[in-house]
């Protein structure tokens, strides 16, 4: 509360605080000063009392001295002239009053041999004796008498003052002594209560002095206390991000510490804060200040524990909690004193918490397990909905913190419960097994949490139930397969040199399979050269003959003969390229050479090929080709597929019908469609088509003739580009044949190592 103690305090207290070092070094000297001016006033009134003592006692002296001789003069005068001496002791008592003898004063008579022969006083025992003898330092006195005026003496070995005075012209005289012991008595008495006066203001002031070193010490040591302990609970507050608020509701004046603009971020500082500077720092939807005030102020509460936000210096807002406690002051009024704790964190973990509690009951929600949590007085924390499902509970008997015992008996009895001992859990750990009323079955593990709670975990087990009936059932009849097996062991034992035989069945026929390949190879060798040789020269003869290069035939029928020779010998030529085809197709010896090239002159060529095949029938061919669509595809392969197709459907459509060819790209691929009018083609059959030498018709009912490896051929050449052929047909209806392309394909495994040399042409049978 520095701030504030410094606020109310005003400028003095800061003046005083600045010239106290001064103040503490000055006072010893000060108090030192005025003790020496004390001691030298007092030592200078003493000897001033002690030289007037002494001046009143001289004048007193020489007035006793003269008038005791004034009196044995006038006694003289008179003819009473004393002689003896009770006579002068009777005219001293007569002329000198009682006071004359006080304080140590006696008066001695001589005669004229200088013999004491009367004494006034107490000092009697000098009579008789000689004064001049007894009588020390006395010659001023004994010469000049009375005009010698008082003289110290010494009497006895004591120091007195005398006065004499001469009686006549002899050494008669009147003496008057004083004891300077009795005549500074007083003197003393005073000296002795000054000295002790002095010495007890003076204790009493070093005392005071020695009491002010020690409180100021105190006073220091305090400070430098309540300073460690201001920092420490500066240091506290700041560490515990808290604040102190003192809140002056009648002046509308509120004191933070330190540690509250350190919270904020703003700098510290010891001035009172107004309550609009305050208010503009809280969030507008959190507190109202003025209505807490006026609630404060007329007494409705005495207590404020509030939630609110505060913007902090960097603009984010801060969560703050307030505490503070209604206080009256006497002077100064009602105050608000309590603590601003910084909560920011804390709101922060309480959201965070909020949301994975939120995440726990959904996740527990969901789970196909009954959950429940009991705390350590088995009241219940928390369960799902499969928990009050299995036990057939209420919604209202799974409130928070009802004990377990309450729920137990609104529970659903089980059918039958057993206890599953198992010594590897833990002794806080155990597990049941229930079955329910509707026949299910839950295993109910429970274990202990570390803080004395209990969670309790039913899984349902129904299908295990039963997955055991059905493991028993199947271990009956496992041994029973045991035996039967033990059986047909021998029985596998007697197949096992069967298959031992039929394996080398199976490796004898392999290689005769391999050798008839061979064969197979050597023979299409053989055919090609064999077979093309003649019947290039029957096909290049009737052409001679048919084209009349030597002159007419004779007759119209040997132009027929020639003409069947003709067609013949090219059929036969065709049939032979279609196996040699094929073959090679089938021994991977086939090699794709693909570009990017135009489909439309690719179907416009081939359709040149059958377009006198398809003029002789009166079939219309039409094709709908994009003239930028491209195909990256073998040239050769790419007309060798689409000429089969094509050649079938010439084939196969009856006169007057129709042939549609259209090219579309369709998922990265380019299809191509080959659609007629023709016969169709049975269901059943079309499983069977593109197989090598497969019609729709058997060899002997059919009406077209062919070798049935054109359609094989195509399906082959497109599966080498990594495509497909697919057909779809209807008997009377038609059929359509797609084959898809794709635009860029790898080169499919088993490629053939050599290049097809012979050209394109229209396979004369599918």
């Amino acid at each position: 509360m520095t701030g504030h103690a410094r606020f109310l305090a005003g400028p003095a207290y800061t003046r005083l605080e600045a010239i106290e070092p001064i103040l503490k070094k000055s006072i010893p000297v000060l108090i030192t000063i005025f003790l020496a001016v004390v001691f030298a006033a007092r030592a200078m009134s003493l000897m001033t009392d002690r030289s007037e003592t002494i001046q009143d006692a001289q004048l007193y002296l020489a007035l006793i001295s003269g008038s005791a001789h004034s009196a044995v003069q006038t006694a003289s005068q008179a003819g009473f002239a004393p002689k003896s001496g009770s006579q002068f002791e009777q005219v001293l008592a007569r002329a000198l009053p009682d006071q004359a003898t006080y304080d140590g004063r006696f008066v001695l008579v001589t005669d004229e041999t200088g013999t004491i022969i009367g004494a006034r006083g107490q000092r009697r025992e000098f009579v008789g004796a000689n004064l001049q003898h007894i009588l020390h330092g006395e010659q001023a006195l004994f010469l000049f008498g009375a005009d010698a005026g008082v003289q110290s003496v010494t009497l006895d070995g004591k120091a007195y003052i005398a006065a004499l005075s001469k009686l006549g012209d002899g050494d008669a005289v009147i003496a008057v002594l004083q004891s300077e012991t009795d005549l500074f008595a007083q003197w003393r008495k005073r000296v002795s209560l000054n000295v002790t006066l002095f010495v007890a203001s003076s204790s009493i002031l070093i005392i005071l002095l020695y009491a002010y070193f020690g409180q100021a010490a105190r006073a220091k040591e305090a400070d430098e206390t309540y300073c460690e302990t201001q920092k420490r609970v500066d240091l506290a507050l700041t560490r515990g991000h808290c604040g102190l608020w003192d809140w002056d509701l009648a002046r509308g004046r509120i004191y933070w510490s330190r540690s509250m603009f350190d919270m904020l971020g703003y700098e510290a500082t010891d001035d009172i804060l107004s309550f609009g500077e305050v208010k503009d720092l809280i969030h507008p939807e959190d507190i109202d200040l003025f209505d807490l005030a006026e609630r404060a102020a007329a007494q409705e509460i005495r207590r404020v524990d509030q939630l609110f936000r505060m913007r902090h210096a960097a603009g984010q807002y801060r969560w703050m909690r307030i505490r503070t406690e209604l206080v009256e002051k006497g002077g100064s009024g009602i105050h608000l004193i309590g603590i601003a704790v910084d909560v920011t964190e804390q709101q922060r973990l309480a959201d965070e918490n909020a949301i994975a509690n939120d995440n726990l009951r959904a996740a527990i929600e969901s789970t196909s397990e009954s959950f429940a949590l009991w705390d350590a007085g088995q009241r219940l924390i928390m369960c799902n909905t499969k928990f009050q499902e299995y036990n057939g509970l209420p919604a209202d008997a799974i409130a928070a913190g009802t004990p377990r015992a309450t729920i137990n008996a609104m529970m659903r009895q089980p059918v039958s419960e057993k206890r599953i001992p198992n010594p590897k859990t833990q002794h806080e750990a155990q597990t049941f097994e229930r079955q329910i009323a509707d026949g299910r079955w839950l295993q109910v593990n429970e274990r202990r949490t570390s803080s004395g709670g209990t969670i309790s975990v039913g899984t349902d087990i129904t299908q295990l139930k039963l997955h055991q009936e059905r493991l028993m059932e199947s271990e009956r009849r496992l041994m029973a397969t045991i035996d039967d097996l033990s059986v047909a062991r021998k029985a596998s034992q007697q197949k096992a040199g069967e298959l031992e035989e039929l394996n080398a069945k199976f490796l004898e026929a392999r290689d005769r399979a391999e050798a008839a390949n061979k064969a197979k190879s050597g023979f299409l060798a053989n055919m090609s050269h064999e077979l093309r040789t003649p019947l290039n020269a029957i096909i290049g003869f009737s052409e001679i003959l048919q084209s009349g290069m030597f002159g007419p035939l004779g007759s119209d029928r040997y132009l027929e003969y020639v003409g069947d020779i003709h067609s013949s010998g090219t059929f036969l030529l065709g049939v032979i390229d279609d196996i040699l085809d094929m073959s090679k197709i089938e021994a991977g010896k086939i090699e794709l050479d693909r570009e990017n090239q135009d489909l439309a002159p690719l179907i416009e060529e081939t359709m040149h090929m059958v377009a006198i095949q398809a003029k002789e029938k009166n079939i219309a061919v039409e094709q709908s080709v994009g003239e930028t669509m491209r195909v990256f595809a073998d040239k050769r392969a790419m007309k060798q597929i689409v000429i089969n197709l094509l050649s079938n459907a010439v084939k196969f459509t009856d006169e007057g019908g129709r042939i549609r060819i259209r090219a579309k790209s369709v998922g990265g691929a380019i299809q191509i469609s080959i659609e007629d009018t023709g016969c169709g083609i049975p269901a059943a059959a079309l499983k069977r088509l593109g197989r090598p030498f497969e019609q729709v018709q058997n060899q002997l009912t059919k009406n077209h003739s062919g070798s049935g490896l054109g359609l094989a051929i195509a399906r082959s050449l497109t599966e080498l580009h990594g495509g497909s052929l697919k057909i779809r047909s209807k008997p009377s209806k038609g059929t359509i044949v797609a084959v898809r392309i794709p635009c860029r394909a790898s080169e499919p495994d088993g490629a053939a190592e050599t290049k097809m040399q012979e050209p394109p042409k229209a396979a004369p049978a599918a």
